[in-house]
């Protein structure tokens, strides 16, 4: 049987008046983490399509290749 999943919204932490920490949902912590790390992965592209693309041969890669 499956339940629904009911998005409670964030729940901040205050200490001395000040906002320290929030409580979040599992479901919408992980689709953060996820989103992050995608963000992550497009930023990395984007500094490696900067970079000028280099060819060799594929016999010099297989001898300096050691899985």
């Amino acid at each position: 049987m499956k339940t629904s999943v009911i998005r409670k919204t964030p729940e901040i932490v205050f200490r001395k008046g000040k906002p320290k920490s929030v409580i979040l949902d599992i479901d919408y912590y992980q689709e953060l983490l996820e989103k992050l790390e995608d963000f992550k992965d497009l930023q990395e592209l984007e500094e490696m399509r900067k970079k000028p693309l280099k060819f060799r041969k594929f016999d010099d890669f297989m001898r300096e290749y050691k899985p």
